[in-house]
């Protein structure tokens, strides 16, 4: 007689038997865990923490408001962006048109040879006004995606930004690595609230809403819920890898950049803390004035235009 009065071949099955419902529990655990983990990163970091607006010097004041890797293209993540052909809206993650039904823009649907001019301030670091000095030669306006610090900590340059006929739009307060992982519009409205906040306390005006993602990260959801609270959301179709302090580009790569892959209707994309931009940006408005480029007042035509092109797709 065989133990447990089992002959080998059944002793066999019933080895196989629990070696796969060990190998599938155990795939199963590591999935539960993966997503304990997750949920946990996410209720812990990804929201963002209440700001006492009289005691915001806790909060770090150099950000660094980095694009994610301009060659990268992945779902969530604008930057990933596909030059076909010279002169030609780039390809992105969404259409113009899949945009535009929740009033998000990366560039407008035109033959025209106009472009916008938009820059992300997340701290100074002295570069402002020579790009303030430029667009106020050229008689350029542009729109400065800001974060809430950046208001706090410069309060002057914000007044004059206003004064010389710019506009301030909002970059988040804190400027999350990555404002997709918020799932709820009362912590997303927070961001946003906490910045308009600053601007009314430093200009006395309500600030306009206009969006931009940090890094570019979203979700569908995110600019639904910026929908929702009255504001446009904008991304770029032209940006370069400015934002490194101790690796600025050379005048040459940016003019490779910003000259050869400009096209009709472009939200161009630059970082006010870049030294090289700050150096280049009087030739560069001469540059692109040469190629027939005209810079249209601060984001407010796109978003007529874009508005109709929905509806013809309607």
């Amino acid at each position: 007689m065989y133990p447990f009065s089992h002959t080998p071949f059944e002793i066999k099955k019933y080895c196989i038997l629990f070696l796969i419902f060990s190998y599938f529990s155990g795939i199963g655990a590591g999935f539960l865990k993966e997503q304990i983990f997750a949920f946990s990163n996410e209720s812990t970091s990804a929201r963002p923490s209440p700001v006492n607006q009289n005691s915001v010097t806790s909060i770090p004041r150099t950000i660094s408001c980095a694009l994610p890797d301009l060659t990268l293209s992945s779902e969530g993540n604008w930057g990933g962006l596909s030059f076909q052909e010279e002169g030609k809206t780039p390809v992105g993650n969404a259409s113009i048109q899949e945009l535009a039904s929740m009033d998000a823009y990366y560039a407008q649907d035109t033959s025209e040879k106009v472009l916008y001019l938009t820059f992300d301030a997340g701290y100074e670091n002295g570069n402002t006004s020579a790009i303030l000095d430029a667009l106020k030669k050229h008689q350029v306006k542009a729109t400065f995606f800001v974060v809430g610090t950046y208001i706090d900590s410069e309060p002057e340059l914000i007044r004059q930004i206003i004064k010389e006929g710019h506009t301030v739009g909002n970059h988040t307060w804190h400027h999350p690595p990555d404002m997709s992982h918020i799932s709820s519009i009362e912590d997303f409205q927070k961001e946003l609230d906490y910045v308009e906040t600053a601007y009314k306390n430093v200009t006395g005006k309500n600030m306009t809403k206009y969006y931009r993602p940090p890094q570019g990260k979203y979700s569908e959801a995110n600019l639904q819920m910026a929908k929702e609270l009255g504001y446009k959301s904008f991304f770029w179709s032209l940006a370069y890898v400015d934002w490194y302090q101790d690796n600025q580009p050379s005048k040459e790569e940016a003019f490779s950049k910003l000259l050869g892959r400009i096209h009709p209707g472009a939200i161009v994309l630059l970082h006010s803390t870049s030294s090289t931009n700050a150096e280049i940006l009087d030739e560069l408005l001469t540059r692109w004035e040469e190629m027939g480029y005209h810079v249209q007042p601060p984001l407010e035509n796109i978003i007529s235009t874009s508005s109709a092109t929905v509806q013809q797709h309607t």
